[in-house]
């Protein structure tokens, strides 16, 4: 049972989400996680400018994933951050490119979710999660979010990313900010349950 964890990080934040995603996928008996990347669309001297030339580097061992992989795998977990409430561009357009999968059904029973990152604590985490949710519907998969017996999502003593939706991180301003363990233990979580009901699927 294989599941896809494919991700777009500009810093490193998602990426190390990703990561902790897939050491979640793990932990479920059977299941193998595979890390892939989407296509970068901004040109090397915007990245440069931006200042993620050098945060990209730590995954750019990461495969880039192609469309007609996705086919492959029993789940697929989505790790994009938040652009204005929404999936970012890169992900958008790796998504507009599965026109062929959706007509051929590919994806149809197959389960998916979500998690991103945003810089502030209300920065559209949950409207980026919920919006990226009309993907995976238009293409006839089985949503898995971040249920409450993940209960760190309900804690009130630090300021802290995730939701029923789905795991998430809060970056900061300067992008000074990274995953505290209580996210990260989300993402792990939230890696773990979506294995065990794909794995159940699959079954």
């Amino acid at each position: 049972m294989k599941v896809l964890v494919l991700f777009y990080s500009m810093y490193g934040h998602i990426y190390r989400m990703a990561e902790e995603v897939a050491a979640g996928v793990r932990e479920v008996e059977g299941a193998e996680a595979v890390v892939r990347r989407v296509p970068e669309t901004l040109p090397q001297e915007v990245l440069e400018q931006m200042g993620a030339v050098g945060p990209q580097q730590a995954f750019s061992h990461i495969p880039i994933c192609t469309v007609d992989e996705l086919t492959g795998y029993d789940a697929i977990i989505f790790g994009t951050p938040t652009r204005f409430g929404n999936m970012c561009g890169q992900m958008r357009q790796f998504l507009d490119a599965t026109g062929r999968i959706w007509f051929t059904g590919g994806l149809v029973g197959k389960v998916g979710g979500v998690f991103t990152g945003s810089a502030t604590q209300h920065g559209g985490q949950e409207s980026t999660i919920l919006t990226f949710h009309t993907f995976l519907l238009h293409q006839g998969m089985v949503i898995v979010g971040l249920p409450y017996t993940f209960a760190g999502q309900m804690r009130i003593d630090e300021i802290t990313g995730g939701s029923p939706y789905g795991a998430s991180t809060i970056a900061g301003g300067q992008g000074e900010r990274l995953p505290s363990e209580n996210e990260l233990a989300a993402a792990r979580f939230q890696g773990r349950h979506t294995a065990t009901i794909a794995a159940k699927l699959a079954a």
